[in-house]
């Protein structure tokens, strides 16, 4: 640890991206681990953060006070549940301090609270903090664009493991949203979520979404632009989560020296 590494707290410390985190904090130069946070009632409270990760003895204990923590930091590393990250973007706020937010399932009124953080809070936000999904992202946004839709159909494929508990992902929604704009149409009045039964013939200019869930995969996405003949698939495959864990360190550091506000992981690549 240098005097200018940028102090990092982990929260949801003893999840597998929390451990994921803190090892990739361990391993990247100009960030260090500052607090690892877990809630009330945890067995892993008071234990050693670098210990938990398995990295060694790293004299972080794990501990349930977020308050004090984000007081004395630089930053927070967030891949929780949406109504604890709008918890710590309070924090966050009133700290004045960047929170990158990796969280997925949030409400229209969660990315509200997000944006009042912002306010005060450098906050980097985004469905998959990976630097090859955000890619992705701007190739589905012109293809979609270039693309016709009356000729062109487009459907979003995902495969998650057995435990994610929101669909269709975070990603996929992303990658969505992302078609959209290249259409220039509103994602939530042209998506098509579920096909069950007797659906009829699929509507042109929509937008589909096809979920699957089993096994340990980390996360896989495929864009589908369907045309008469011919199709095109855009796709990325995630093999370890230190891809988001480094995505999200990244993006800590790209907003340390910003000025407070709402910014996406195309901000941090300079994409936007």
């Amino acid at each position: 640890m240098t005097a200018q590494d940028m102090k990092l707290v982990v929260v949801g410390a003893a999840g597998r991206m929390g451990q994921t985190l803190i090892r990739v904090i361990h391993e990247t130069e100009g960030v260090t681990l500052h607090a690892a946070i877990e809630r009330e009632g945890s067995p892993f409270v008071g234990k050693d953060a670098g210990e938990l990760a398995g990295v060694g003895t790293l004299g972080v204990a794990v501990t349930t006070d977020p308050l004090e923590a984000f007081v004395h930091a630089e930053g927070v590393l967030d891949f929780t549940a949406p109504a604890a990250s709008v918890a710590f973007s309070v924090l966050a706020a009133q700290a004045r301090i960047v929170h990158v937010i990796g969280t997925t399932g949030c409400s229209t009124d969660d990315e509200a609270k997000f944006e009042a953080a912002a306010r005060h809070a450098r906050i980097v936000r985004s469905g998959n903090m990976s630097l090859g999904v955000t890619l992705l992202s701007v190739l589905t946004e012109q293809a979609a664009k270039a693309l016709p839709a009356q000729g062109w159909d487009i459907e979003i494929l995902e495969m998650h493991h057995k435990h994610k508990v929101d669909a269709p992902s975070g990603t996929a929604l992303l990658l969505g949203e992302a078609a959209a704009k290249g259409r220039g149409i509103d994602l939530a009045a042209q998506s098509v979520r579920v096909r069950d039964g007797h659906t009829g013939a699929r509507e042109a200019g929509t937008i589909g979404f096809a979920t699957l869930r089993g096994g340990s995969v980390v996360g896989d996405h495929s864009v589908i632009l369907a045309g008469e003949g011919e199709l095109v698939t855009l796709s990325h495959s995630a093999r370890d989560r230190s891809i988001f864990a480094r995505g999200a360190v990244t993006a800590a550091l790209f907003a340390r020296n910003a000025k407070p506000g709402l910014y996406s992981m195309l901000d941090v690549l300079g994409l936007s």
